[in-house]
């Protein structure tokens, strides 16, 4: 688990050095519990007012981007952490003032812990539906790192169980929080594009076989799938974040991996997909384990002007350009990405709190699977049109 390493930045390309700082998160704190943006935005709460978190896996991803986030968030604290290394989780308990230290064979016993509110779920995919099933009938919150699941019955079972539980059950789609994503998001629904005609989405890297944090990846049983489960759900999602309202009609999809490539024996290398939207729009994406340099481009075309995002969902370094409009190509940031991990947490946070539904819940979770699964059902048939009814 934990020693087979979790860092999506390390997927970027192996070796890359990546930032471990946490930059403020007050404002998508403040946007994610509906408090209006002030000029000067309102203190902390009380430690012991904030939800208590524990962190399921303690791998690069984890150590790296989740717990540092923590650092700005206003409505979340560390409490736990559950590893199966325990000088790991020690060593990180005394840096960041966390006592409670479980393994996976006690894991169930944080059903008896009062300091322990929400767990984020931070394993191999194929890991995610027992732990988060095991969490829930625990009582507690869940957040689950994306993809939901290995398969679209798992992630429906984990709904099932969040509802037994009356839990929160959420999926760590990041991007939703994430400042520049979110002020595209503005722009479209604004009608800043004009009507909305064209998405495309392209994400990728070259998948090394001997590099640990791929390795699991190109395995079926710990990644669920291949490049589409892991890198592809980012375009898929993020594009459909940009179409609130609209429906997925139809989907078709064709296998882009190299022939005889020794990498996938048990999982796809490319896919390209596309979505046919209710509205008329279409949804062109490609995923793929075979890329180089690495890829994470958006772009949304309008009837009167477009935005590309190049990079779009790293968590560092997203940029967005707008073109048209009457006005002169502008590139530009409208926040520091790195504000997304603790954005991501407060706004779980505050809706277990309230008990009101979640920006990326378990529902959005499984859509993602169902379309998932779609594509792979068109490739499988040569591109044969995959007929559907799936709301966004």
């Amino acid at each position: 688990m934990d020693r087979i390493g979790m860092s999506r930045r390390e997927l970027l390309a192996a070796g890359a050095g990546m930032s471990l700082a946490a930059a403020s998160g007050q404002a998508l704190a403040q946007e994610a519990i509906g408090q209006p943006l002030l000029g000067n935005p309102a203190l902390p709460e009380a430690p012991g007012q904030r939800l208590g978190w524990a962190i399921v896996g303690l791998g690069t991803f984890a150590v790296g981007q989740v717990i540092p986030g923590f650092a700005d968030a206003r409505l979340s604290r560390l409490t736990a952490f559950v590893s199966g290394n325990p000088a790991k989780a020690q060593d990180l308990g005394a840096r960041y003032g966390v006592e409670r230290i479980y393994d996976y064979a006690n894991f169930d016993s944080i059903a008896e812990d009062p300091a322990i509110d929400c767990v984020y779920i931070v394993l191999p995919v194929g890991l995610h539906a027992e732990y988060t099933i095991r969490a829930l009938k625990a009582g507690k919150h869940v957040l689950c790192e994306k993809p939901m699941a290995s398969s679209a019955r798992e992630a429906q079972a984990m709904v099932d169980a969040a509802r037994a539980a009356d839990r929160q059950l959420g999926i760590a789609y990041r991007v939703h929080f994430e400042p520049n994503n979110r002020e595209v998001l503005r722009r479209i629904t604004a009608g800043e594009l004009g009507t909305m005609r064209y998405i495309s989405a392209d994400h990728g890297f070259s998948a090394n076989p001997d590099y640990p944090p791929h390795k699991w990846r190109l395995e079926k049983l710990l990644g669920g799938g291949g490049s589409l489960y892991d890198i592809g759900v980012y375009g898929l999602n993020t594009s459909l974040m940009m179409l609130p309202g609209d429906r997925v009609v139809g989907v078709t999809a064709h296998y882009a991996t190299p022939e005889n490539d020794p990498r996938f024996v048990e999982v796809e290398g490319a896919v390209d997909f596309r979505l046919r939207m209710a509205s008329g729009i279409n949804v062109q994406g490609s995923s793929s384990y075979c890329t180089s340099p690495y890829v994470s481009r958006q772009r949304y075309f309008g009837s009167e002007a477009s935005i590309e995002m190049q990079p779009a969902t790293t968590y560092d370094d997203n940029r967005i350009l707008l073109e048209g409009g009457g006005l002169p190509p502008r590139e530009f940031r409208a926040g520091n990405p790195m504000s997304q991990f603790a954005a991501q947490v407060d706004g779980f946070s505050a809706a277990a709190r309230a008990g009101e539904p979640h920006r990326t819940p378990g529902g959005m979770g499984l859509r993602d699977m169902r379309l998932i699964e779609a594509i792979y059902a068109s490739a499988d048939t040569d591109g044969a049109m995959v007929a559907l009814n799936v709301e966004v």
